[in-house]
């Protein structure tokens, strides 16, 4: 087994990434992994038969794509997270009272992760899948949770990830950044204004325990119904509420 100049094995970083390229090109033949990973087809086979036999892949009419095994191990973690496991019941009747698509989300490896969501009567669903991973600043949920966070780690967050742009809108300068998160820490909430997706905005707050943030509830729809009258004078209210309720159910999970 060879190692990379950091100490971590050249096979399993490339079968780790493998897996990702799999995931995000739907299935895959070795001929194609052999071409696009610039290895022998041979060596492709080998990846893609040790995965299938291991159960993490699955092979139809000489294609390979990921299996259901991803999704139990994802449900699994899922339910490591308190927050998660106190909030999902608070996430569903916000979406219920809004007619909106509430979300809950944390921080992981300096990206927001969507850990889950439910779509209200008259929500628009906005392509974000349960488990997406983002940059903190393209998001409410991001923001919301890079506002409370200790200054190093959003400045290592930052230096690590950087600050690309989703759409014209979005925030790609660290003092207009330090000036947002400033601006949610004093008002009590993030908003997302058209800064991943043209004609979307979203409303978050944060939730705490322990007196530090572990994640963050928002709601999102088109600019036309998320007025910042409606934003302020109701949805603001509604993700609160259930903030509060989730904290005091965290204090006694």
């Amino acid at each position: 087994m060879t190692e990379n100049a950091d100490g971590s094995l050249k096979s399993v970083s490339k079968a780790f990434k493998i897996v990702g390229y799999v995931e995000e090109v739907g299935s895959v033949t070795p001929t194609r992994l052999a071409s696009d990973f610039d290895l022998p087809t041979s060596t492709a086979h080998i990846y893609l038969k040790t995965m299938e036999e291991a159960g993490y892949l699955t092979k139809s009419a000489g294609r390979y794509r990921l299996s259901l095994r991803f999704l139990s191990h994802g449900v699994n973690t899922r339910r490591q997270f308190d927050v998660y496991e106190v909030a999902v019941s608070e996430i569903d009747l916000l979406a219920e009272t809004t007619g909106e698509v509430a979300n809950l989300g944390v921080e992981e490896d300096g990206k927001r992760v969507l850990l889950y969501k439910r779509e209200g009567e008259e929500g628009i669903y906005d392509k974000a899948p349960t488990g997406e991973f983002t940059h903190m600043h393209w998001t409410s949920l991001g923001k919301a949770i890079l506002a409370h966070l200790p200054t190093d780690r959003v400045d290592e967050i930052v230096d690590r990830h950087g600050l690309p742009n989703a759409t014209d809108r979005t925030i790609t300068d660290r003092e207009a950044l330090a000036a947002e998160l400033e601006s949610i820490r004093a008002n009590g909430y993030a908003l997302e204004d058209e800064e991943r997706r043209a004609n979307i905005r979203a409303v978050a707050v944060p939730v705490f325990a322990n007196d530090s943030v572990v994640g963050s509830i928002s709601l999102s729809g088109p600019t036309s119904r998320f007025t910042d009258a409606r934003i302020e004078s109701e949805l603001v209210e509604e993700l609160q509420d259930k903030a509060n309720v989730i904290e005091l159910q965290l204090r006694h999970y």
